[in-house]
């Protein structure tokens, strides 16, 4: 197995895509993506990006792939908030998963972010269990609020 990490590139989102849509049904709820195409693309390259990451590719096939923005904490200050983090069903067990995360880890270094910030389901437990691998942190106490703008 020779994988390779890379920046993700405009061209690897409709492949990125097909991994949210994966990392949806997985979240077991595949109807909460909404995001277009277009929308993706101009959202991570277009004139003001918001989005970077890093794709695994093995034989030009993007298997996984790591995405985050910049979180502003009045706290603590520049934070890397990791949006997305998967590795496609058939890759799982094979390192990617770390080689993704620890590239992450150097990103946040490299920025001069002093931590990264993300979210797991209680329930993902080999998530869980792999993020315990890096002596995260898991925090009972806040509680997820979001709102609908439209």
């Amino acid at each position: 197995m020779s994988i390779t990490i890379r920046r993700i590139v405009k061209d690897d989102c409709a492949r990125l895509l097909e991994l949210v849509h994966e990392l949806a049904v997985y979240e077991k709820a595949p109807d909460e993506v909404t995001v277009t195409l277009d929308h993706f693309i101009e959202s991570g390259f277009g004139k003001k990006p918001v989005w970077w990451g890093f794709a695994a590719e093995e034989d030009g096939i993007v298997l996984g792939f790591v995405l985050y923005y910049i979180r502003y904490s009045t706290w603590k200050g520049q934070r890397m908030y990791l949006e997305d983090f998967l590795v496609t069903e058939k890759a799982r067990g094979k390192g990617i998963g770390k080689l993704l995360f620890d590239r992450l880890v150097e990103e946040a270094k490299e920025k001069k972010f002093n931590g990264i910030v993300w979210q797991v389901l209680e329930w993902n437990e080999p998530a869980i269990n792999f993020y315990k691998k890096y002596n995260a942190s898991f925090d009972a106490e806040w509680i997820n609020c979001s709102i609908e703008i439209k």
